[in-house]
């Protein structure tokens, strides 16, 4: 365990997010358009990210998590629920209050080749936020700062007239790194930041952001459908499932003892390099598809699919807390799972 995982966790979190929903509308008309329906894109969600840790959220496409990132950005508003950072809920904020808090909260877009500006340089990219926050650095002095950030990030410092075209996929991301880094952030929102890069060069990534993460004190809400990823760089790992958390814990409790079925359904799909391994391990196999978000089933969202779904899951919503097997036993795999028959399973995932 490396010293910042040992740190993280630890404190009063950066960021509260309690009971967040967002919706959006279903419309029917052209001239009179009436809401017919709404897409649950996230309903009910709650976690904390603690300073110098990683959070990592994992889920299928359609589940909610960059819908998750959006709403911390303040990109979209919520429909319901708070978003408190330092204890301040910015879910309220506007104009100039707001502006403030996003100086602290940044984002690292999912898709390098769309994320930046075509017709900018790398050193208009990289220092616009000095545009936005002037304060954050005298205007003599922004072509220093810029070409300091590019050497942080592993780019050469020559390269601040360029354009994005004369990059590779990985040096994209890089500039993307750099440009959120900018304003000194105390956290980094990364939306699948290497889920469109290969597979060398998003271990080169993954490593330039957990040496950054050491380097400034950063707080990640790390956000990937690659399971391998996550738990190399998470702390604690929450799993969503159309719109809800179905469990959240740290990598060792997710990935060793994995109690809600979708959990356990996602990590026996992970590739073992051990053939032997591989061939003892016992496969789950869901049937039928995610349903809709815009009409999901009663109860337990995962019912559907799951194989251990009773009555009790289409009447009763479960809620996200520590299954009953583990409760008072003071086990360092109790963890909270929203499901009514949760199970400790052992998972053999690849390191």
């Amino acid at each position: 365990m490396t010293e910042r995982r040992e740190q993280g966790g630890r404190g009063e979190p950066i960021l509260e997010v309690r009971d967040l929903v967002k919706h959006f509308p279903l419309t029917q008309g052209v001239f009179f358009k009436r809401q017919i329906g709404a897409v649950k894109a996230v309903d009910g969600i709650s976690f904390d990210l603690y300073p110098g840790e990683t959070l990592g959220i994992v889920g299928e496409s359609g589940c909610g998590k960059s819908t998750v990132a959006k709403l911390l950005m303040n990109l979209e508003q919520p429909t319901s629920g708070t978003i408190r950072y330092k204890g301040e809920d910015i879910t309220r904020l506007s104009g100039r209050a707001l502006k403030a808090v996003r100086r602290n909260i940044q984002m690292v877009f999912q898709d390098p080749y769309t994320s930046l500006n075509p017709r900018m340089t790398v050193g208009d990219i990289v220092g616009e936020p000095f545009d936005i926050h002037p304060e954050a650095a005298p205007k003599g002095d922004r072509r220093r700062r810029v070409q300091e950030l590019l050497d942080v990030v592993g780019l050469n410092p020559e390269y601040i007239n360029r354009y994005p075209h004369q990059f590779s996929g990985g040096q994209r991301q890089r500039i993307g790194i750099a440009r959120g880094l900018a304003l000194r952030p105390e956290v980094i929102v990364a939306d699948e930041p290497v889920s469109a890069l290969d597979v060398s060069v998003q271990a080169q990534v993954v490593n330039l952001m957990e040496r950054l993460q050491d380097e400034f004190g950063l707080s990640y809400m790390f956000i990937a459908h690659d399971l391998s990823i996550v738990r190399h760089i998470s702390d604690r790992v929450g799993v969503m499932y159309l719109g809800k958390m179905a469990e959240i814990g740290t990598d060792e409790q997710i990935y060793e003892h994995p109690t809600h079925p979708y959990t356990q359904a996602l990590l026996s799909a992970v590739p073992v390099p051990d053939p032997e391994s591989e061939g003892k391990r016992e496969r789950i196999v869901l049937e039928g598809d995610v349903p809709s978000p815009a009409n999901p089933p009663s109860g337990c969202r995962f019912r559907t699919r799951c194989w251990k779904a009773q009555q009790r899951c289409a009447d009763e919503v479960p809620l996200l807390a520590v299954p009953t097997l583990f409760e008072g036993s003071g086990s360092g795999a109790a963890h909270p799972s929203a499901c009514h028959f949760a199970e400790e399973r052992a998972a053999v995932v690849a390191a």
